[in-house]
């Protein structure tokens, strides 16, 4: 059983959640603010998945999204009102994972979090084999069985989108993948209107990767085509 943490100060919005989360088997704990968040975080970190709304009093869901990512790789969904783009990119840019506008249907949402749990699975779960699948680029080291990431020898900090970006290019060296190609395969589902959410997991990934952000020397882009690990 999965446990999901759901923040919003809206109650009705988190009863909502909560009916359909444990109609689908997942165990759910409830949070009214980004700081009560935080502090069931701190206390017992025992969450596969937050899902938290943009604007809350006390602490925000940006706020809480950017003070979980010092602490945790935690998946989390952003649930908010808000559909501009812009919005939504300040989202991902705290360290979200994923975005929700409201209103959301069950279906969607169960979607989403299953989505999300699958990475979660996958990154975890050790493959029942004699040799590690490892893959090398450059300063880069993926140990695929152990879901490890080396930078240099040293171990990374690396949410599981973010790792199942860098798996599917390191695993597919030269090879472009475009935005709507590395969203159908890493989120698993359908890609509709990408581009920007899969520009700012692969912003954060070069940071995490890469000597200079700016200038990479391993994570490319391909003018209007999509990324490639060389």
């Amino acid at each position: 059983m999965y446990n999901i943490l759901v923040c919003d100060d809206e109650r009705d919005i988190v009863e909502a959640i909560e009916f359909y989360l444990e109609e689908s088997g997942y165990k759910v704990f409830k949070a009214y603010n980004g700081k009560e968040a935080l502090d069931l975080i701190l206390k017992d970190n025992i969450f596969d998945l937050v899902l938290a709304d943009v604007m809350m009093p006390v602490m925000d869901g940006i706020e809480l999204t950017r003070r979980i990512r010092e602490i945790s790789s935690v998946p989390i969904l952003m649930l908010s009102a808000k559909g501009e783009l812009e919005d939504k990119v300040d989202g991902l840019e705290s360290g979200a994972d994923d975005y929700i506008t409201k209103p959301f249907d069950s279906v969607e949402l169960l979607a989403r979090v299953k989505s999300a749990l699958r990475r979660v699975e996958l990154q975890n779960k050790f493959k029942d084999v004699s040799g590690h699948e490892v893959y090398n680029a450059g300063r880069i080291r993926l140990d695929h069985t152990k879901k490890e990431v080396l930078i240099d020898g040293e171990p990374i900090s690396i949410t599981p989108y973010e790792y199942g970006i860098l798996h599917l290019l390191i695993s597919n060296k030269g090879r472009v993948f475009s935005s709507e190609e590395i969203y159908e395969n890493v989120w698993n589902a359908p890609p509709y209107d990408v581009k920007k959410i899969v520009s700012v997991h692969i912003s954060r990934l070069r940071d995490k990767i890469e000597i200079d952000s700016k200038s990479p020397d391993c994570l490319k882009s391909v003018y209007g085509m999509g990324y490639k690990i060389e």
